[in-house]
């Protein structure tokens, strides 16, 4: 093939790097190139590198996907040793101005004989030189130089996703994006599902942490699937059973609203069809209530087979409310009072006090209600941005998202799959944007994976999951996805709206005391001695003990060994709060109380 001493047509690009070939073939979106130069492995253009090919006006810019030396049944030239296989991408064009931009899509196809090269330094800045409200994440993997940056609008607004095998820098690479957008979008929120509680320690001045400890969130603002799946342990509900609480809750919150007034029940009785209250109404009502109305209704049964169905929801209820570890729903069951505004404030950071982001540790919840909560705060948090319009926009990022989406309609609760996948599918309109984060998504719902626009692939060596993630790219990006078995440590491939390329990038590192790093490891940081320790061995077992014994057990009999065991963590370098006696249990319900003073109910107005 001769060398290429043509004049380059007027208002042509001339190409920075050395000729390395010609185009020999077009077809659609590709072309295949044909290297004549001897010595191939000095030319450096293997599989993931960019090239660009002067076509007229434009310089195209495509990503090497295949390289072969088998030309003689592709190419009949001698000279051309090598061919390979380039995805065009984009280009880069004068714009009105004068001023070179690079934009998606082609406009000008490359012909046969159009010089090839290695893409430049200069061109590579000026395809990601996005322009526009940007954030920093790394550095490209073809130059180093060369800052990785995303387009943080486009990334939130249209959802994303971070996918990849245990071990390959995940969850470091999603506190580096959080601590990027936080720093670029200060007017944002955050609320991070934290399963394995381990991003605690990555935000240590910008984040909230709420657990069993802290957390208040009335059971009344759980719905009635919600409800129902507390009450019956992640079971599924007896009908009959059930079907009494779809009668009971709402006239509850009837009896809610009258001691509001000041008068006793049996002296006004409401409709609770006349007041609008049904069972997914968010308006408080008190567990005493519930179960009186319960009693009531066994009370006037004369088949005494009838009236077990009767025992039995009382008992599950009453098991379940004087059960310690579900303090964080029951522990002001009878006193009443609607918190929500204060619980809506706390969760999702209303003002946020220097602080917007909220990391809510699921791992020490009861795995019975894990499923249940987190409907519920998906839920909240959309609706929340559905009835400000949007005013406080809000990122909610679901770790391990398989988890509570799976692909499988029969695996998981379906409340917690429908809440996500409304926020998938309408979060944006108000403001309420969705990250998710899972080393399986071919276990994850297709449907809500395909509304991220934009992916970071990290390394995955399951064909499924493989396969799923080809099906959720764009045609042109999917032979990229080839490489995603051999990526190192924190290389990524990013897709999508938010990159101005498909991408091989790294991600930038972390500092190591804001790594992601689990609480529960702790104890297996201590040296040998310390795990020799049969005293502090004992007093955690005690602390144990304490936070599920139910009942009105004394608890003040553990706290010398919950002093010893804090004592102990303080001094191998762990959270002493970490080892206090949790708050003593809720005593079991006294029945029907009489009227208190209660706190308006307010303003707000709740769709019928």
């Amino acid at each position: 093939m001769p060398d290429d001493d043509r004049e380059p047509q007027a208002g042509a690009m001339r190409v920075a790097g050395p000729q390395l070939g010609r185009v020999v073939s077009v077809r659609g979106s590709q072309a295949t190139i044909g290297f004549c130069h001897h010595d191939v492995g000095a030319l450096r253009a293997t599989v993931g590198r960019f090239l660009v090919i002067r076509s007229g006006p434009a310089v195209l810019i495509g990503v090497v996907t295949e390289v072969t030396r088998m030309t003689h049944s592709l190419v009949h030239e001698p000279d051309v040793i090598a061919t390979a296989r380039l995805d065009l991408m984009g280009e880069i064009a004068a714009d009105a101005g004068g001023r070179r931009r690079f934009r998606r899509g082609i406009d000008h196809y490359p012909t046969i004989g159009d010089p090839v090269a290695l893409i430049g330094h200069d061109e590579l800045c000026i395809v990601y030189d996005i322009g526009r409200d940007t954030i920093e994440i790394g550095e490209l993997q073809q130059d180093p130089s060369i800052r990785a940056r995303i387009d943080v609008d486009d990334m939130l607004s249209k959802h994303f996703a971070v996918l990849g095998t245990t071990g390959v820098g995940k969850s470091s690479g999603v506190a580096l994006i959080l601590q990027q957008t936080l720093a670029r979008r200060p007017d944002l929120r955050v609320f991070l599902l934290d399963v394995h509680n381990e991003y605690g320690r990555c935000f240590p001045d910008h984040a909230q942490v709420l657990n069993p400890r802290n957390l208040k969130l009335p059971f009344w603002l759980f719905n009635f699937e919600e409800i129902v799946d507390v009450f019956f342990g992640a079971r599924p509900g007896v009908e009959e059973e059930t079907a009494i609480l779809a009668e009971v809750i709402p006239i509850a919150k009837v009896n809610y609203l009258q001691y509001r007034g000041g008068e006793r029940p049996a002296l006004k009785r409401l409709d609770p069809r006349s007041a609008g209250f049904t069972a997914e109404t968010p308006v408080p009502y008190r567990l005493a209530d519930l179960i009186g109305l319960i009693d009531e209704r066994m009370g006037r049964l004369e088949n005494r087979t009838s009236r077990m169905v009767y025992h039995k929801l009382i008992g599950r209820i009453e098991a379940v409310a004087n059960d310690p570890r579900y303090a964080f729903m029951f522990e002001n069951a009878n006193v009443g009072g609607d918190t929500m505004a204060e619980v809506i404030s706390t969760l999702f950071r209303l003002p946020a006090n220097g602080r917007p982001m909220t990391i809510m540790q699921l791992a020490g919840f009861p795995a019975e209600v894990v499923d249940s909560l987190v409907s519920v705060l998906c839920r909240l948090a959309f609706d929340f941005g559905l009835w400000s319009d949007g005013a406080e926009p809000l990122l909610f990022v679901c770790e391990e998202a398989h988890r509570y989406a799976s692909a499988d309609r029969s695996i998981g609760f379906g409340p917690t799959r429908k809440a996500l996948s409304r926020i998938a599918k309408e979060g944006r309109k108000y403001g309420v944007y969705l990250a998710l984060v899972s080393q399986r998504p071919a276990e994850l719902d297709a449907t809500i994976l395909s509304q991220c626009s934009t992916l970071f692939a990290m390394r995955m060596g399951n064909d499924r999951d493989q396969a799923l993630l080809r099906a959720a790219v764009p045609d042109a990006a999917a032979n990229l996805l080839g490489f995603v078995p051999s990526l190192g440590t924190r290389e990524v491939l990013a897709f999508g709206e938010g990159v101005a390329l498909p991408t091989r990038m790294r991600f930038g590192e972390v500092p190591a005391h804001l790594l992601p790093r689990s609480e529960a490891a702790g104890p297996a940081r201590l040296d040998v001695a310390s795990r020799r320790d049969v005293g502090f061995v004992a007093s955690v077992l005690e602390r144990w003990r304490a936070a599920t014994t139910a009942g009105n057990v004394r608890l003040e009999e553990f706290q010398p060994a919950a002093d010893e065991a804090a004592a102990l963590a303080g001094n191998h370098g762990l959270d002493p709060d970490r080892f206090k006696i949790l708050k003593k249990p809720l005593a079991p319900s006294p029945g029907p109380a009489a009227p208190v003073a209660r706190t308006p109910l307010g303003s707000t107005t709740w769709p019928r």
